[in-house]
């Protein structure tokens, strides 16, 4: 299956059928920027994998490992990455982090943004604190390398949407300062065009919980090639060069390639929960749906004073207002589902959303601020 264009009545009779369950849901479901919408498909994913344990026991692990590669298959894929094992699964984005952190020598400089989501910027604070690094945070949207170790910068920021400006220039200026640079890229993945190999990044990370409909705990490191090599102290048996011969060569011999940034035991199931978003993603085509998305923004814009509806923001608008809260308790109280980060009202249409929710859910918040004007 392949549209040449999302519009809705292709989307009602081709993609929604496949969120069934979901879509059942008496709820205006605008937080897809939170936690994503799930397809039918991904119980069915779930179900199998768990279904191997009963039926085939320790061999099920053929199975969960099959699973695996074929979440890293499918997000390389995404991101345009190298190659499939430059893809390490982690549980969450901060996990990535820390193996990053924890294969750095000595006492690292890290320059971060002040946009960095809670669970990156919690554990450079925390690092921080207890002596593991030296931190400096910039202003996202005046950022300017300085020289350092490690580079920590969201390409989308978490609270405004807003794309981070000149990402390959920074990317460079860390080079030459040799100087790496870890990208958060889970406002990005899934809604904007990525290719990691052409900007060369060092690391990156991101995850299925928003835009790629996988849920929590399936998210994942990328990890240059050429720091397949460098050796983290976040590592565990299956980074071992034959995780099931049980041998214990003196010194510790690791996987080839990025297997190598792999942990200890997995959590099988996750991988599983995340296929059925990631092909969905790749079968609609994120330029395609990059395309559906500014056009809803659009229209959310000519019925509603919000921000970040041009292609230099993320896939979500926001309002700003010292009541955000507020609104948006009020909203959910009429069936319509937001969400708030500090005074920013966030709201996200989908491929999942009709003109007429839009309208709907415009009418409701128009109401509520003039009703606060008046």
């Amino acid at each position: 299956m392949c549209a040449p264009k999302l519009d809705e009545a292709w989307l009602k009779a081709n993609v929604w059928p496949r969120f069934s369950r979901v879509l059942e849901r008496k709820e205006l479901y605008l937080a897809n920027h939170s936690l994503g919408r799930p397809p039918d498909r991904a119980a069915e994913d779930l179900r199998a994998a768990i279904y191997a344990w009963y039926s085939e026991m320790d061999r099920a692990w053929k199975i969960w490992i099959q699973g695996r590669e074929r979440f890293r298959s499918l997000v390389s894929q995404l991101v345009n990455s190298p190659r499939p094992d430059c893809i390490v699964p982690k549980t969450s984005a901060g996990q990535g982090l820390r193996a990053v952190l924890n294969a750095l020598p000595g006492k690292p400089r890290v320059l971060a943004t002040d946009a960095e989501f809670d669970s990156l910027d919690f554990i450079l604070r925390v690092y921080r604190d207890l002596g593991r690094i030296e931190l400096k945070v910039a202003p996202f949207d005046q950022f300017r390398f300085e020289p350092c170790d490690l580079v920590v910068v969201s390409t989308v920021a978490f609270r405004t949407g807003a794309i981070f400006p000149g990402i390959e220039t920074l990317i460079r200026e860390a080079r030459k300062a040799k100087a790496l640079v870890l990208l958060d890229v889970y406002h990005h993945a899934g809604v904007l065009p990525l290719d990691l190999a052409a900007l060369d990044a060092d690391f990156a990370v991101g995850g299925s919980y928003k835009y790629l409909r996988g849920g929590p705990g399936a998210c994942w490191l990328y990890v240059h090639p050429r720091h397949h090599g460098l050796r983290t102290l976040d590592t565990g048996w299956f980074a071992k060069q034959d995780a099931f011969a049980y041998e214990r060569p003196e010194p510790p011999q690791f996987a080839p390639g990025g297997d190598a940034w792999l942990e200890s035991t997995p959590p099988v199931l996750s991988p599983f929960q995340a296929l059925a978003g990631l092909e969905i993603t790749l079968e609609l085509g994120v330029e395609r749906i990059r395309e559906h998305n500014l056009a809803q923004k659009a229209f959310l814009k000519s019925l509603l004073p919000v921000s970040g509806t041009g292609e230099d923001h993320g896939a979500f608008v926001t309002l700003e207002r010292r009541d955000a809260k507020r609104i948006c308790a009020a909203l959910e109280k009429n069936g319509i589902k937001t969400d708030v980060r500090g005074e920013y009202l966030r709201l996200c249409p989908d491929y999942l959303n009709s003109r007429d929710e839009l309208a709907a859910a415009a009418a409701e918040l128009s109401a509520l601020i003039k009703g606060d004007a008046g």
